[in-house]
């Protein structure tokens, strides 16, 4: 078929559904017809899926027919789609069928992912698939078989889809080495990335095509406009200042989800979604079906039954996670609230675009405060929406235990030569500066464990061979390998079953921990009762009658606030923006003033509160929780050396608090040293305690480098315990009998850059050079510190709820000050 009836053809079929194909779509085709390899920038919602695929779709429509085959017989796999989320492979596979379907291709679309049914897994592994979609995980997974990569020597093209998820963390890296491989072993392959909200374009195209720095960035249609609106409270309204999760926002949101016809409501973390779903649960007007949960720790078939009543527009709310963040197509929802903190401006955009999700139509979420300096933050975000504001993702370099895992899948897919993979990973972005030495040590340790651990066969995987190949040759260990393939590290997890019935998910093992025979707790959107834990798994019944029941609490839960979207912030709140929100804030930010100061982008407010019970001083640089974690101990260290004291300190997003046990009396130069990148490095080490970091960071590297193994199907689960023990002492061996092994200076790395996120110190000592500093002494605690006040009481010990220790001490500033 010539190039323009197979355009004609799939415009008719684009017609038949009422669209037009739009300019950017055109021009993606136009580049996969040419060769070319590239990166396809557009918002979500515009189409992006389609612009791709249609590429693919026209060259096979162009290419002679293939002879007919049976439907059983092995076909060169022509495109592999990697998505980041399960939900969002199962949406990208049903998708892709439904063109093929309807241009008469006769293409089979797969799907391999931890979610895919065993038929489909098989249908993969045995190549009987045209289209694959898969994760990069299960990508890892298929390449560490011997027959995969030949029969992937004919493959033409490979999409990774929201590669801005991808781009800035280890799964990424993963990727990227096993992109390697493919191009290797088709040189002639189409590599293409999808992304949207994303604000370093040009380094996002050089990690994913580091050998074509010319490829062609394509620029979709502009971004949707979003309506930013915030469920504001009534004029004159007690609203709490800190220390709460929303709920009293109870009445208002569901005034809100009652006008439309479908909702999403996003939460932050999976503990605030169970609850904010149990709190509607207990109010809700209609049938109690129309109202469901979604997280990632959810069973995949209760995933699929919300995804699939989202789609048939049965549901009139879902409380979701980051778990429906991305692109999964659902046209019926309405309307997108997001409670709390949105904490970055790209996250913010990517919810709003949930809503009316098809091309065209604009975006719309609806804010819901859970405290009043959020309205700040959603004032702010407004602002960074309309400048055009998005965060950059900062990929890695050097994740060694992800080289170490790959190299192990290497050896198990057949065997590989020690140079010749080295100048394959050399031509990654990642390991672009990966030295020989390092190199070196990477394949002691998939040998033997390093030099400490060599005594022991358990850490023996790989074999060199007497043709100078690496090997894997045991069966355990391959079958070990294959289990732990992936980057994602989580604690240690328990089953959630009911005793007669199905799975509900899975919670952690340090909460299942806790629980007795008998008690209540509230997972799945369901009241359950414990009967028994047995083998890594909680066998419960729903609970008899009604009630509370405690919420499990997940590892991870806080994002900090970006950098970008706390410069906006400092915008608000220094009096630059007339919004709804700031006009609500108005006597509160009066306060602040009259207090002590507003901030502001040329001056670094700095406040010394003297109360009965001590001296606190709050720092605000509006730099997010991580850099504020860092900043607060290197601050406590270098105070401390002034004089002998002991200095606690809180953090939060907007700054951090200091509470010497005596009190600090410093000047404006004190206070300019204290803020010094002078030695910091050195002042960092020794004020964090980097080692005992490095022990709990280690215990994730180890298990992506395959030094903590899981158990053998059949066999018993390894408990978190048993994994913190055995990585404690494994940390504890290397320490002493090789403190040059390669993961144990990962870990200390990783604590420095991503925990403790020293560019961003960096970056914050920085600018906090080229600013005033606003020494304020208050009579009381202020608006922006009695927040940072209230998260230090957290650490302390009192027989008193934490909650109602806070909610007093607000009553008591709100009657001094009127509020």
């Amino acid at each position: 078929m010539k190039r323009s009836q197979a355009l004609r053809r799939l415009e008719d079929w684009f017609a038949a559904r009422g669209w037009r194909s739009l300019p950017f779509q055109r021009a993606m085709w136009r580049h996969y017809l040419a060769g070319e390899s590239g990166l396809l920038h557009t918002p979500t919602g515009s189409g992006k899926t389609l612009a791709m695929f249609g590429g693919p779709l026209l060259q096979a429509m162009i290419d002679p027919p293939p002879a007919p085959r049976r439907a059983s017989a092995v076909r060169p796999l022509q495109v592999l789609w990697v998505t980041p989320l399960r939900a969002l492979a199962s949406d990208t596979a049903r998708a892709l069928q439904t063109v093929i379907d309807g241009l008469g291709l006769g293409w089979q679309v797969g799907l391999r992912s931890a979610d895919a049914s065993n038929r489909e897994r098989r249908q993969a592994r045995e190549g009987r698939v045209d289209v694959l979609v898969t994760t990069p995980e299960s990508l890892a997974l298929l390449l560490s078989y011997p027959d995969t990569l030949p029969r992937m020597r004919q493959l033409r093209c490979v999409v990774v889809d929201e590669w801005h998820e991808l781009l800035g963390n280890k799964r990424g890296v993963l990727l990227q080495l096993n992109l390697a491989v493919l191009r290797d072993a088709a040189p002639s392959l189409q590599l293409w990335g999808l992304s949207a909200t994303l604000g370093n374009l040009a380094q996002a195209r050089q990690v994913l095509l580091p050998d074509r720095p010319d490829a062609p960035i394509v620029q979709g249609v502009r971004s949707r406009p979003i309506t930013v609106r915030s469920l504001l409270p009534a004029p004159g309204e007690r609203f709490p200042w800190a220390g709460h999760l929303g709920l009293a926002q109870l009445p208002r949101v569901l005034d809100a989800l009652m006008v439309a016809r479908s909702s999403l409501l996003f939460t932050n973390t999976r503990a605030q979604a169970e609850l904010w779903h149990q709190a509607l649960a207990a109010v809700w007007p209609e049938d109690a079906d129309t109202l469901a949960l979604h997280h990632g720790s959810l069973d995949p078939a209760l995933r699929q039954q919300v995804e699939d009543g989202l789609r048939a527009g049965a549901l009139r709310c879902v409380v979701a996670t980051s778990s429906l963040d991305l692109g999964v197509d659902f046209p019926e929802v309405e309307q997108v609230l997001q409670l709390g903190s949105p904490k970055g401006v790209a996250r913010l955009r990517q919810r709003a675009g949930r809503a009316r999700h098809r091309p065209g139509a604009s975006g719309s979420i609806l804010c819901v405060p859970s405290h009043a300096l959020e309205l700040a933050e959603y004032a702010a975000v407004r602002r960074a929406l309309h400048e055009g504001v998005v965060e950059a993702r900062r990929p890695p370099t050097l994740s060694l235990d992800v080289l170490a895992q790959h190299a192990a899948s290497r050896a198990l897919a057949g065997g590989f030569d020690s140079q010749a993979l080295l100048d394959q990973v050399r031509r990654t972005h990642a390991f672009a500066a990966l030295g020989d030495a390092q190199w070196q040590a990477v394949l002691e340790f998939i040998v033997q464990g390093g030099q400490a651990l060599a005594q022991y066969p358990d850490f023996h995987k790989v074999v060199r061979d007497a043709d100078g190949s690496y090997r894997m040759h045991d069966r355990r260990q391959a079958l070990r390998h294959r289990l732990s393939i992936g980057t994602i590290s989580s604690d240690g997890s328990v089953r959630v079953q009911f005793l007669r019935g199905g799975g509900l998910g899975a919670v952690e093992e340090q909460f299942a921990s806790r629980l007795r025979r008998g008690d209540r707790f509230q997972f799945a959107g369901r009241l359950l009762e414990l009967v028994q834990l047995r083998d890594m798994t909680a066998f419960v019944r729903l609970a008899r009658g009604r009630g509370d029941g405690v919420v499990p609490r997940w590892q991870g839960g806080q994002l900090p606030l970006s950098m970008a979207l706390g410069r906006e912030l400092e915008a608000v709140l220094s009096g630059a923006d007339d919004s709804a929100e700031s006009g609500w804030l108005a006597p509160l930010l009066a306060l602040q003033a009259q207090l002590s100061a507003r901030p502001g982008a040329s001056h670094l407010l700095v406040e010394d509160v003297r109360r009965r019970e001590g001296q606190f001083l709050f720092v605000y640089p509006f730099a997010g929780r991580h850099v504020h974690e860092a900043l607060a101990a290197l601050l406590a260290l270098r105070c401390a050396r002034r004089q002998r004291n002991s200095i606690g300190y809180a953090v939060n997003d907007h700054g951090l608090v200091l509470a010497p046990a005596q009190a600090i009396e410093l000047e404006l130069p004190q206070w300019r040293a204290l803020f010094s990148r002078e030695h910091l490095l050195e002042d960092l080490r020794e004020a964090v305690n980097l080692g005992e970091l490095a022990r709990r960071q280690f215990r994730g590297i180890a298990r992506v480098a395959g030094l903590l193994v899981p158990s053998l199907p059949g066999g018993m689960p390894r408990s978190l315990r048993q994994l913190q023990a055995s990585a404690g002492l494994l940390y504890d061996v290397l320490r002493e009998h090789d403190p040059g092994h390669l993961l144990l200076a990962l870990a200390e790395r990783e604590v420095l850059h991503d925990s403790l996120d020293l560019p961003g110190l960096q970056q914050i000592l920085d600018r906090i050079g080229t600013q005033a500093l606003s020494l304020q002494q208050p009579a009381s605690l202020t608006p922006l510190g009695f927040p940072l006040w209230a998260e230090r009481l957290r650490g302390q010990f009192s027989n008193e709820d934490w909650r109602t220790r806070v909610q007093r001490a607000a009553q008591q500033l709100e009657r001094r000050h009127g509020r």
